[in-house]
């Protein structure tokens, strides 16, 4: 494999391409119009744009992009995520193209792309699920039925979906007619596809997901766990790893599961196997992610492994090079999703220019990042700027390193979630590791940033007018 295709943007377009460089392959970038300065379009070896801005036009046109990486003789395409990393019928087509796709197998990613086939895949393998019906169902009464049966409070969602969309929580029979309408309705809309199940739901959940990487020699590896429970609109914004509450037992219980599901797929290449643990400790399946994930180098820091590079050893048909017993866990780290979102506005999308942006460095601090000063944040696309990392021996050291770290990012001109990362990093729940998905629901408010801004402005200027009068203390010494 001499150049690959990243079939993407922003920073994950780079940090493949980061890797790609240093294995010495070359690198081609696709953009869209508004794209064109972008840094992945400066930083790779060749540049294509593929269209106009919506990503319809470009990010998604999946003949298009097969169409550059033969015109420019790539052996492959690498999707990132989001877009076309996780369209069946995009890796066929690349398949199919005589190109290599860095990333599962077509016929894995039909299955776990849809919820439902995926139960139905793992069900031989005895992975603990959450009670419910591995069925689609529309039938309201049916629906009643199987609430009765698994208990109030119920899950209903949409098998095609995933960010949130198509699911609705229902605490009572009286409630579920319209969240079933509400579920089935946004699931038809987000995806095509309205089929949607009901699941019993798991009070007081954590989402724990594990990071698998198999080869093309039947060699199946987990590299331990990610803890992603803190989320705004069923999606998250910070990630650690490991998680806090997870056992070696539970540990190693998780990680043998995560690598039976790869198998019921015959997986090949990088994925995430996603589950829920209640108050209990009990753990439950509920997807596979059959890409690369956003939180990605929470693993590759304490496992001192770089998962992109795996990913493209494994599409050109080499084997793992290390054993499960090679890896250990090493340190703890710590990540940010930096979005142009207003945190203290619902954390709505904050349109505009880049005025100041500054990214903090330092040992132990890494920033993956597809933004630089000047440039103006695109409406069509997700709101992501950059992910903001620390790693250190400790979980506290980790922690104490964001703090700093956020301080010492930059950015004028939008709104980010910088400030909600103080606030998580700071608190007590979070800091105990006593928390779960309800974190944003049940401790943050808008106000409680205002009140930190409000106190920490009084500080300073406390101690501005402490050095203020120290200084005049100096200055009124008489000389002799």
């Amino acid at each position: 494999m001499k150049k690959i295709l990243i079939a993407n943007r922003g920073e994950i377009a780079l940090r493949v391409m980061k890797t790609a460089k240093k294995m010495g392959i070359r690198t081609v970038a696709v953009f869209s119009e508004v794209d064109r300065n972008a840094p992945h379009v400066l930083f790779a070896d060749e540049a294509v744009c593929i269209g106009p801005a919506p990503s319809n036009q470009s990010y998604l046109k999946g003949d298009k992009i097969i169409e550059v990486a033969k015109k420019l003789k790539t052996d492959g395409i690498h999707p990132g995520y989001g877009f076309l990393s996780e369209n069946a019928d995009f890796a066929e087509a690349v398949e199919k193209s005589g190109l290599i796709f860095i990333g599962p197998k077509s016929r894995a990613i039909r299955i776990m792309g849809s919820k439902l086939a995926a139960k139905e895949a793992v069900k031989k393998y005895d992975i603990p699920m959450v009670p419910g019906v591995d069925e689609a169902i529309s039938d309201v009464s049916e629906a009643k039925k199987i609430a009765k049966n698994v208990g109030y409070p119920i899950l209903i969602k949409a098998s095609a979906g995933g960010g949130g969309k198509g699911m609705r929580i229902v605490e009572k029979e009286k409630d579920l007619e319209s969240g079933m309408k509400r579920a089935i309705s946004e699931a038809t809309s987000a995806f095509g596809d309205g089929s949607v199940f009901v699941e019993k739901y798991v009070t007081s959940p954590r989402h724990i997901e594990v990071q698998v990487m198999a080869d093309t020699h039947g060699n199946v590896l987990h590299f331990f766990e990610r803890e992603c429970s803190i989320q705004r609109r069923h999606q998250k914004v910070v990630e650690e790893a490991p998680s806090s509450v997870l056992t070696p037992e539970l540990r190693e219980k998780m990680g043998v599961a995560a690598t039976k599901v790869a198998k019921a797929c015959d997986y090949v290449g990088a994925g995430t196997v996603e589950f829920l643990i209640d108050a209990d400790l009990n753990f439950y399946f509920l997807e596979m992610n059959t890409r690369l994930q956003v939180e990605h180098p929470v693993t590759e820091l304490i496992t001192g492994v770089d998962l992109v590079e795996l990913q493209i050893k494994v599409a050109r048909g080499e084997a793992l090079p290390m054993k499960q017993e090679d890896l250990k866990i090493n340190g703890h780290a710590l990540e940010l999703r930096v979005y142009a979102e207003d945190p203290l506005n619902d954390f709505l999308p904050s349109v505009g220019t880049l005025e100041t942006y500054e990214l903090p460095e330092g040992d132990g601090i890494r920033v993956d990042n597809g933004f630089r000063e000047g440039m103006d944040i695109p409406i069509y696309y997700d709101p992501m700027l950059s992910k903001l990392i620390t790693y250190g021996k400790t979980r506290e050291e980790a922690m104490e390193l964001m703090l700093e770290a956020i301080q010492n990012y930059k950015v004028k001109g939008v709104q980010t979630t910088l400030p909600f990362g103080s606030f998580v990093f700071a608190h007590e729940a979070f800091r105990s590791g006593n928390f779960d998905t309800h974190f944003v629901k049940e401790h943050y408010s808008p106000e409680k940033i205002h009140q930190k801004n409000a106190k920490e402005a009084e500080i300073a200027a406390l101690a501005a007018l402490f050095q203020y009068l120290e200084d005049k203390k100096t200055l009124q010494i008489p000389i002799n």
